[in-house]
């Protein structure tokens, strides 16, 4: 299942300045498109000479823009047409020279022209800086790069890596798919604006000896989408994950441990910080009692060895203690319970064992490792399901339905 990214119905004005970087708007341009959106591009006179009008039409499925004196639009009026249809511009790449435009006002192309007579209360700008690092530190540059910042655009970026001239540093383009992400986060309610969210995803690794372990087969997928989620919504996001290969969503602080000893060690002192705490992650309820220095062998090899004795110590349960802090040290707390059977039973058993508002259930065999979830909300007041959907959807529906509950806790 493809998750829908939050651009599905929006219009969205590419504006290519010129730069090498010019070779990643196919990309970005396809992207935007496969996550819903509908793309007019427009060009300076110097992205030309990187990439063809042709390359961006038929990416993009419409006619290319790159003069100001196009009789095509009603009135011949590109500059007003094209910004009054949009949902934002976003310019990918920015230069430094288009950057400094912008930040004097000046207008003379096409793409600036529009920036410039744009509606700025419903057309936000948002600009990909492309550019030698060099050029990127250069305190012309930052001063222009804070002007046009100061005047209402949003930068994404840029990046850190090897450029075209064989440096290597700031001023890179972010890829494709983070700058579809970006604009994507970009349109998302900020509906936890100044919170500060905890949240704990994936598996624990119990160790046997130095090979072996007690798992399960969490792949973190929800916990990592529940982080993002909150993110776009304006909070300040810190990931404690366990043994995963997810990449960090972006804004996100992640901690990576390996047991559930390590998890509980890591979330503890940092709980009384933040104001709510998301236990996603399928913490092993024991662990080995010893953990063997090398590995265990088998004996004989004749297929009567006698398994060695295996004793288990119960993991600390990360969830009922932070539940258990004194009030003001005490976060707003969302259980999840992953169950194979009797979910809501379950899910309320658990939700009065540890004393917390709100437990989140789904049957763990059917989800694991998958892109897509079901949910039941469980709470005093009863059950409410989530329906079917893809990780993400769901969990930017979870942090709304956390952030009705906690501003409803607040005017309580």
């Amino acid at each position: 299942m493809t998750a829908p990214l939050g651009l599905a119905g929006r219009h969205i004005v590419l504006g290519l300045s010129g730069g090498v970087a010019c070779y990643k708007a196919a990309e970005l341009a396809r992207e935007l498109v496969r996550a819903g959106a509908t793309v007019q591009v427009v060009m300076t006179e110097a992205a030309g000479h990187f990439i063809t009008r042709a390359t961006m039409q038929a990416v993009s499925g419409r006619p290319v823009f790159d003069s100001q004196w196009d009789s095509t639009p009603p009135a011949g009026m590109a500059h007003i047409d094209l910004s009054r249809e949009a949902d934002a511009i976003l310019v990918a790449p920015a230069s430094a020279d288009f950057i400094a435009q912008l930040a004097q006002g000046r207008a003379a192309e096409l793409l600036a022209l529009l920036c410039l007579a744009r509606p700025v209360d419903r057309c936000p700008l948002l600009l990909a800086p492309a550019m030698n690092r060099e050029m990127w530190a250069h305190p012309a540059t930052q001063r222009n790069v804070a002007q046009v910042q100061a005047d209402g655009a949003t930068v994404l970026g840029p990046g850190v890596g090897s450029q075209a001239c064989g440096e290597t540093g700031d001023g890179r383009m972010l890829e494709a798919t983070e700058l579809r992400d970006a604009l994507a986060a970009f349109f998302q309610p900020k509906c936890l604006a100044g919170r500060t969210v905890l949240v704990t995803a994936g598996p624990t690794f119990e160790a046997i000896d130095p090979v072996r372990g007690i798992t399960n087969h969490s792949s973190g997928k929800m916990g990592f989408a529940l982080a993002r989620a909150a993110a776009e919504a304006g909070a300040r996001v810190t990931l404690v994950a366990g043994p995963v290969h997810l990449p960090t969503p972006a804004g996100v602080q992640r901690i990576d441990v390996q047991s559930g000893q390590q998890m509980f060690d890591a979330v503890l002192p940092l709980a009384p910080a933040h104001d709510i705490f998301v236990a996603t992650a399928a913490v092993a309820d024991w662990r080995p009692a010893h953990t063997q220095v090398q590995k265990i062998k088998k004996q004989g090899g004749t297929g009567d060895s006698v398994p060695p004795p295996l004793m288990l110590v119960e993991n600390p349960d990360i969830l009922a203690a932070v539940a258990a802090l004194p009030p003001a040290q005490r976060p707003w707390c969302v259980g999840f319970a992953a169950e194979s059977e009797n979910l809501a039973a379950h899910a309320r058993a658990k939700l009065v064992r540890k004393g917390v508002p709100l437990v989140v259930g789904n049957l763990g065999p059917a989800t694991f490792g998958r892109d897509d979830n079901s949910l039941l909300l469980v709470d005093a007041a009863g059950d409410h399901p989530l329906p079917p959907a893809d990780k993400l959807t769901l969990a930017r529906q979870l942090v709304q339905e956390i952030a009705t509950r906690m501003a409803a806790r607040e005017f309580a």
